[in-house]
């Protein structure tokens, strides 16, 4: 079995961020205005918790993924840049503070996530509930989509994000089954995709997202969109792994262009009816055309068509 090599110098050197995975700096009003709330209420996106190659282009278009239950997470996967440790007790204002939030910035569209809290009994389901239930209020216009940890596979506490009932319920296979062990050390695959089917089972629009570049081969890319498709996932997000620290995993290989817009095609093809793919696209990226039916096959079939003629 092929291992996951962590810190490996040599690798490091020769493997070089390719022009591809240039980013835009953050810069403008918008971004600052985006800046300014998120530091005035004292809240935590994975934007930034995440290092996300994207947080300029999308601050600077008004919009921003807020982090719930705080900013330390109680699992350490080799892959994410959010701090693992004991976190800090629940906030039970944050629900308001995150609904006004997203009330002053305008925007039609938002996207929540948040930290595991596997030391508590709900896994933070309740104050998912009540974020949710506070955004709805005070923003009823706003589309709303929640990136939802596993729950321990506990599907009473996945109940609540059922019952408060977004536009769409995200939750990250991240890797293939055979890399899940290593990549998610506290998750399991075949436990994602049950939570995941029990979403789709109770009514949700679901979505799901995997990186590449951590020694995944393309006929496994291929059978991890056949196992989302075959457990009820409309929405599949494609994209690079980037290594935020020496510590953590390192990246294997930088994937072309081309080969995301193969797996796009596959994802099409296997009937997934939204599918997001390229070097730099993360979970949020363009989420806001994620909520829309049929939105994202009908692009794929008119750019077929175009071609075509």
């Amino acid at each position: 079995m092929q291992e996951i090599v962590v810190n490996d110098a040599a690798a490091e050197q020769k493997l070089k961020k390719p022009d591809w995975l240039r980013v835009r700096l953050p810069i403008g009003e918008s971004y600052r205005h985006v800046r300014n709330l998120v530091d005035k209420n004292k809240l935590h996106t994975i934007c930034e918790s995440g290092n996300c190659p994207n947080m300029g282009e999308c601050w600077g278009e008004g919009t921003a993924t807020f982090m719930i239950l705080g900013n330390t997470c109680t699992r350490s996967c080799g892959f994410c840049a959010v701090a693992t440790g004991r976190p800090d007790p629940v906030d039970w204002d944050e629900p308001q503070r995150v609904a006004e939030a997203i009330h002053l910035m305008k925007v039609k569209h938002a996207v929540l996530t948040s930290v595991d809290r596997d030391e508590i009994k709900d896994g933070g389901s309740i104050i998912w509930y009540n974020t949710i239930r506070a955004v709805k209020a005070l923003n009823p216009d706003t589309t709303l989509e929640t990136l939802i940890p596993d729950f321990k596979g506990q599907m009473e506490n996945v109940q609540r994000i059922v019952e408060a009932h977004p536009e769409v319920v995200s939750h990250n296979i991240e890797t293939v089954e055979r890399l899940t062990r290593q990549v998610r050390i506290q998750a399991k695959y075949w436990r994602s995709m049950d939570v995941l089917r029990y979403l789709k089972e109770n009514g949700m629009r679901v979505k799901s997202g995997i990186m590449l570049g951590l020694g995944e081969t393309k006929e496994e890319v291929i059978q991890t969109l056949n196992d989302l498709k075959n457990n009820g996932v409309d929405v599949v997000t494609i994209g690079q792994y980037l290594q935020p620290t020496k510590k953590h995993l390192a990246v294997q290989r930088f994937v072309h262009p081309d080969e995301f817009a193969e797996y796009r095609e596959i994802g099409y093809t296997i009937g997934l009816d939204y599918v997001e793919s390229g070097p730099l696209v993360r979970s949020s990226y363009h989420s806001e055309k994620h909520v829309l039916p049929g939105y994202g096959k009908a692009k794929w079939e008119e750019e077929k068509a175009n071609f075509i003629a």
